[in-house]
């Protein structure tokens, strides 16, 4: 037989008793709407959202159109004459600096346009003269392109830039 005290604290006063599991378990336990309200939301999860449209499944653009991924060339996106008297300006400071792995920023405030320039690979000699090539960025509003160019140093130890084009690949 049991203490008193021991009994009536394994029985609540409620009249319930403790750790007795109620008569369904699993998805009987949720009845028949909660079976039928699930297989629903597992439908609706799987299943996604399917509309039709006439017009396809992809936005179609005409041939004007334009994104902002491709930079459009419009007339007289080349670079000014004033621009590439500021680029050369940049060129001829970076390269006598000499420094390695070092770049020159440009602006000319007159157009907006803006840009950097780095020395490409090592110096070499042409006609007696040291000589060295650069790559020269250019951003004028959404144009941006590169400029490439060369210079050789001068008897006075300045560079001079013998050329100064677009750059083109390969």
């Amino acid at each position: 037989m049991r203490p008193p005290a021991v009994q009536s604290a394994l029985q609540p006063r409620c009249g319930l008793a403790l750790y007795r599991a109620w008569g369904r378990v699993g998805l009987s336990a949720i009845g028949p709407t909660g079976v039928v309200l699930t297989w629903i939301l597992i439908g609706v999860g799987a299943g996604g959202c399917g509309l039709s449209r006439t017009d396809g499944a992809f936005a179609k653009m005409n041939d004007n159109e334009v994104t902002g991924s491709l930079a459009v060339p419009t007339s007289g996106s080349a670079p000014t004459e004033s621009d590439l008297a500021f680029a050369r300006n940049a060129a001829s400071d970076v390269l006598t600096k000499g420094d390695r792995d070092s770049s020159q920023p440009w602006e000319n405030p007159a157009t907006g346009a803006r840009g950097s320039v780095t020395p490409l690979a090592q110096a070499y000699s042409s006609e007696g003269r040291t000589c060295r090539d650069f790559l020269a960025s250019y951003v004028n509003g959404r144009l941006e392109s590169w400029l490439q160019g060369a210079a050789c140093r001068t008897d006075h130890g300045r560079w001079e830039i013998h050329t100064l084009k677009p750059w083109r690949r390969g």
